[in-house]
């Protein structure tokens, strides 16, 4: 089995695949796929993939025309991807504000090489710098002891030792300690995080930075397994599990809020502006907590265990509202059973009740 491929690695080989072939007119797909470290397999992926691509000269939107018969690879309609390429203001001006967002993250190793670059862009940018350079730069750092555990890290990396955390998991509300075999430190949308593997999840997993309690480095040599390969962030962090428990929901127009925020493996529009949707999820408990919250907004149709929870809770928490409202206005209690009963309505199933507002991010 090949390693995990990220979509940026992929894409560096299509760019510098398409000069590669265009350079010796005509080469070989068995000595193509040894030169780029793939397999002819995956070497036809990437051809195949070609074909969806068009650019914008000679003519607009003229795709790259290639074939691979008879074992020899021949491109040709791309030559435009032989000459230098030429930035936009826009394009200049986004790639400047990026680097410079990225000079502003805690943790970074070498920020003078990075500096070196926004400068040699400037440079060439010329218009567009001065355009990029009116807007301001800021990243929030959440977590005054994030870069000091990124230190950490970093050593421990170096040394390849296994650390110790105690790290909060907001979905459960608890802080959990674990030893991690650390893999590497990244930045995803200016949030550091180290992935490693987790020793107790047993499975390769994100920390986020600004969510862990403590951290130590053993003298314990890291040691992951040969299973454990890199998340593919550009595919989001979130990426669930066979494993993971499907979650069906049903949502009003007012709930598809929910299928925008959270990852579903598959949304279907329903009468009257609703949506049924289907995520997975490791931890059942956010969803209760979401279904709670959504009132009757939402609701949950499986898996039938869930269901059941859903509606307990919202029953235990309709006669809270009934024993707080007797306290207040001193009236005589009536039964939990019988106020959750009367305060719950119950057609279709939905729960019609609205709790207190939490944060999305639940698992």
């Amino acid at each position: 089995m090949s390693a995990l491929v990220t979509s940026t690695e992929r894409l560096q080989r299509l760019l510098a695949l398409v000069p590669y072939v265009m350079s010796r007119q005509s080469v070989g797909l068995a000595e193509t796929a040894t030169a780029f470290g793939v397999s002819e397999r995956e070497l036809v992926d990437d051809l195949n993939l070609l074909w969806c691509v068009e650019l914008r000269a000679p003519d607009p939107y003229c795709p790259i025309d290639l074939s691979y018969e008879g074992g020899e690879i021949v491109v040709s309609q791309a030559e435009s991807m032989g000459r230098p390429l030429r930035l936009a203001v826009d394009e200049a001006s986004a790639l400047l504000v990026a680097l410079r967002m990225l000079a502003e993250v805690p943790g970074l190793e070498d920020r003078s090489a990075l500096s070196r670059l926004i400068a040699k862009l400037e440079a060439a940018a010329g218009e567009a710098a001065s355009v990029s350079a009116q807007v301001a730069v800021q990243v929030d750092t959440p977590h005054d002891g994030a870069e000091g555990y990124a230190a950490q890290i970093r050593a421990a990396l170096s040394a390849r030792r296994r650390v110790h955390l105690r790290y909060y998991v907001p979905g459960r509300d608890e802080a959990t300690e674990r030893d991690v075999d650390p893999m590497r430190l990244l930045v995803v949308e200016g949030r550091p995080y180290l992935e490693g593997w987790c020793r107790r999840a047993e499975g390769v997993r994100l920390f986020r930075l600004d969510r862990v309690l403590a951290l130590d480095v053993l003298d314990v040599p890291a040691a992951p397994p040969a299973e454990a390969q890199p998340v593919d962030i550009d595919q989001g962090l979130f990426t669930p599990s066979p494993d993971d428990v499907p979650v069906v929901l049903e949502l009003s127009a007012a709930g598809r809020w929910v299928a925008e925020y959270y990852p579903c493996e598959s949304v279907t529009d329903l009468e009257d502006g609703r949506l049924r949707v289907v995520l997975r999820t490791p931890d059942t408990g956010w969803v209760r907590r979401l279904a709670l919250r959504l009132g009757e907004d939402g609701r949950v149709i499986s898996p039938p265990p869930l269901v059941a929870e859903v509606r307990e809770a919202a029953g235990a928490a309709l006669a809270n509202y009934v024993v707080l409202s007797q306290v207040t206005h001193g009236s005589t209690a009536e039964p939990a059973e019988t106020a959750s009963r009367q305060g719950r309505r119950v057609d279709s199933g939905r729960e019609n009740v609205s709790g207190p507002k939490e944060d999305r991010h639940g698992w």
